[in-house]
């Protein structure tokens, strides 16, 4: 099916929606670069107080569009609801701060004066995944507009009454008409609207596939983009560290989104002192896991988004077995509706498995043992992503290790991998390149243009 709402609970289908027309598109597009040339010209001021009032719409408004998601791709309501707000935040972060991030940037030269002025490149186009339905938008969305960009949104075909809502809230806000629009729109389009003028630079969120398609009709074009693709995220236990705090963690870095996160732990690699304990209280908390309907209140583990996501992870879980993995728990899909899977924890993975390095969509938690920081840190390298990562210790030394050493966009010690508007985010190696938020974020689509007056 095409752009459709798809209740994962249940596989039924709740609404289905035209893709736009050629013409349509095109209208779109028109309308972008005509917002472009007044909106560029607004101040800070007014770009601050629009991003205001969209934040105070999805507080206000934050259950009824959790439960858009929640209908739409499976996520828990509460965590629903948590994205919302989340997504408030960012808003005021760069409502906030945006004036400052971009201010002029004084020379220090032998000019009469010289600066760097940061100034908006124009149509951005964002192309998002499912996962996040509101998150990944607003990400790129409250920077993008702050700094003078208008965007056009190209979502998952999945997740239509969130990419709706979206620019629904925004024009509520007071932001133009034409300063952010949704595309119903085909995966197909995408490569042709990279090859018109008006379109300056694109940003994706999702798969290495779709990034490297992206990437090559933007290549072509000679234009930017900002990546964030897969990854495989390791989760290191040594023996000096809180091993309840590890535990109870690995549990939620494993579980966020239903398993459905790119920066979700993925890869547990623990020291043999520790494995055997480790492994015993990760599973007695994954049996106390409630897989359910995901907007019941006391629900742990929603449905997988898609039954092709769900197909994914039975087929990579049987072949991981078949190299001669061990299946702890889980492993299987359960007896009801919908695209469910149970919480799965793997482990005795053959040093030579090639699914050991793969990105694993899903509730299933691989578990490794190595015998010190340094077998860590090879096995932890030993993907060829780099987005994540998250190292438990209280050895001063090997916390400075694994900071250094870990090939990733970001280091947690002691914590779980998040993203957070004050901090830049993104992977290296094959989970992308660019970075989303902090002042590195809104500075990603900018013209740094140099000053040098005599």
């Amino acid at each position: 099916m095409g752009i459709a709402t798809i209740n994962p609970a249940t596989g039924e289908v709740v609404k289905t929606f035209e893709a736009l027309t050629d013409a349509e598109l095109a209208e779109k597009v028109a309308l972008a670069q005509e917002t472009f040339e007044q909106y560029r010209e607004t101040s800070f001021e007014q770009r601050s107080h629009w991003l205001h009032a969209a934040a105070n719409i999805l507080d206000a408004e934050k259950e009824a569009f959790g439960q858009v998601m929640t209908l739409e791709m499976g996520k828990p309501l509460k965590a629903a609801i948590a994205e919302v707000e989340k997504c408030a935040m960012v808003c005021r972060f760069y409502a906030d701060h945006a004036a400052e991030f971009l201010k002029d940037v004084p020379g220090q030269t032998d000019a009469s004066k010289s600066f760097v002025r940061y100034q908006p490149l124009g149509v951005v186009l964002a192309v998002m995944p499912w996962n996040f339905p509101f998150w990944q938008v607003f990400r790129f969305a409250a920077p993008a507009l702050m700094a003078g960009n208008v965007g056009l949104l190209k979502h998952a075909s999945n997740v239509p009454q969130s990419a709706l809502a979206i620019e629904d809230i925004l024009l509520q806000a007071g932001f133009p008409q034409g300063a952010f629009q949704t595309l119903l729109i085909g995966a197909n389009k995408v490569a042709p609207l990279m090859e018109d003028p008006r379109i300056k630079a694109a940003t994706l969120t999702g798969s290495e596939p779709a990034g490297a398609s992206l990437a090559a009709a933007a290549g072509t074009q000679i234009k930017k983009v900002v990546l964030e693709l897969g990854g495989s995220d390791p989760f290191i236990v040594m023996p000096s560290a809180d091993l309840e705090a590890a535990v109870s963690t690995a549990v939620t870095a494993r579980m966020i989104n239903n398993g459905q996160s790119c920066i979700a732990a993925k890869r547990f690699i623990v020291a043999d002192a520790i494995a055997d304990e480790f492994e015993a209280k990760l599973l007695a908390k994954y049996k106390e896991l409630k897989v359910g309907d995901p907007m019941l209140p006391d629900t742990d583990i929603g449905p997988l988004a898609t039954p092709a996501i769900l197909q994914d992870i039975v087929q990579q879980v049987e072949a991981i077995a078949q190299e001669g993995a061990k299946i702890l728990i889980g492993g299987a899909r359960p007896e009801r509706p919908g695209n469910y899977y149970l919480p799965t924890i793997v482990t005795s993975i053959p040093d030579d498995s090639k699914l050991g390095k793969e990105e694993f969509f899903g509730p299933v938690a691989l578990l490794f043992r190595v015998g010190d920081s340094d077998a860590a840190i090879r096995l932890a390298n030993g993907t060829p992503f780099g987005l994540g990562s998250s190292a438990w210790t209280n050895d001063p030394a090997e916390q400075e290790r694994f900071i250094n050493e870990i090939e990733a966009g970001c280091v947690f010690i002691n914590s779980m991998v998040k993203s957070d508007p004050r901090l830049p985010f993104g992977g290296i190696k094959r989970s992308g390149f660019g970075r989303e938020l902090g002042i590195q974020g809104i500075q990603e689509f900018v013209n740094i243009k140099t000053v040098w007056v005599k």
